[in-house]
């Protein structure tokens, strides 16, 4: 029976959400052995300041933090301030010597849940805030899509709304902001894979699970809604590009970022909710994507592997210190249950398409 520890790790992409789910939100990612997590800022309303006393409307990464912290979460905690038409150098640099602005998301207008917010690349890329993020330190989190698209050019089939958005568009902000460090979060594309290999070393990515296993046939072979997330599943070729990627001995630069996100209702009168809940179970997918792509964890070699993808590159990349604490995978099955919360059950990815274990367990 294959068992290996491992530290305990960053997951670096997260959502905490609010109210009664970020109690059980968070003590799921303590369950999975996180030691530091990177929380989401696309609440109601948005984390769109940085502290408190600061003017304008929505949360504030001081408030969300500490709501996070009176929830149960007691590691390292990264909260990105939601880039919106209110962002300002002012708020950036303020934000970044006062040490609670570390990160700002950029969410492309009404591209996912609670993207109302967000403001066009374009208006970004023409602004001071990228100059003034990569002045002081701040890392920028992307959802890489591309909006206002019509269907057929969202999702067609030679190509899709990620692929644009990284031949088209990121190669502008990187050329024009070559300092700036960019986090491609959630990776879906051989395109934006490629992208994020030839970037450099300000340039990282994260890469979830769901990612790393399926296809966009497995979502829509009997409609798994519980498999719809943002940027959806692609095909074989971009999810082997990424099985490659993350696999590479030599990966330095792309790491685990769970882009976990619950919900009580997925399937809504007015469409699904996107996003897949991997709470508690993370780590066992990711050994499992990484088996599924070839490799044999039974070995120190590949296990040093899998330990530089879910648990030193982030923190690496991110300047954060690496965990003292660890915790052990084990080759043994492990049963997947629903989470209750007070507004209603939370289903795991895989119960959602019908599996009641998964191949790897986990172990405090």
């Amino acid at each position: 029976m294959t068992s290996f520890s491992l530290p305990k790790w960053f997951d670096a992409h997260m959502h905490a959400r609010q109210e009664g789910l970020i109690a059980p939100i968070v003590k799921s990612q303590m369950d999975m052995g996180c030691y530091a997590i990177l929380a989401m800022p696309n609440t109601k309303p948005p984390v769109s300041k940085v502290h408190e006393s600061d003017g304008g409307d929505g949360w504030s990464i001081e408030k969300y933090r500490a709501m996070i912290r009176d929830a149960g979460f007691k590691g390292h905690l990264y909260t990105p301030l939601y880039l919106t038409k209110g962002t300002t150098v002012k708020m950036i640099e303020d934000g970044a010597k006062s040490g609670m602005l570390n990160t700002i998301k950029y969410y492309p207008p009404h591209g996912t849940t609670n993207a109302d917010f967000g403001i066009p690349m374009a208006d970004f890329m023409a602004s001071d805030l990228p100059r003034a993020m990569a002045d002081n330190g701040v890392i920028l989190n992307i959802h890489g899509e591309e909006h206002g698209l019509c269907a057929e050019h969202y999702f067609d089939r030679k190509t899709n709304a990620e692929e644009i958005f990284y031949t088209e568009t990121m190669p502008k902000l990187r050329d024009t902001h070559p300092n700036l460090k960019i986090v491609c979060e959630h990776i879906t594309t051989k395109v934006a894979c490629d992208f994020v290999q030839g970037g450099g070393d300000v340039t990282g990515a994260t890469v979830t699970p769901q990612h790393l296993l399926y296809t966009v046939g497995t979502l829509i072979q009997g409609l798994k809604y519980h498999l719809f997330c943002l940027p959806v599943v692609k095909f074989d070729e971009d999810r082997d590009a990424l099985r490659k990627a993350v696999t590479d001995p030599n990966n330095k630069r792309i790491f685990a970022g769970t882009d976990s996100a619950a919900h009580t209702v997925k399937a809504t009168d007015c469409g699904c909710a996107a996003g897949c809940f991997t709470g508690y179970i993370a780590p066992q997918l990711y050994a499992q994507a990484f088996e599924e792509a070839g490799v044999d964890l039974s070995n120190a070699a590949t296990q040093e592997v899998f330990k530089n993808f879910l648990c030193t590159n982030g923190p690496d990349y991110y300047g954060l210190e690496r965990s003292n604490d660890s915790f052990t995978l084990t080759k043994q099955p492990q049963a997947v249950e629903k989470i209750g919360t007070s507004e209603g059950d939370i289903t795991p990815l895989p119960l959602g398409l019908g599996l009641e274990t998964i191949p790897w367990s986990i172990k405090l």
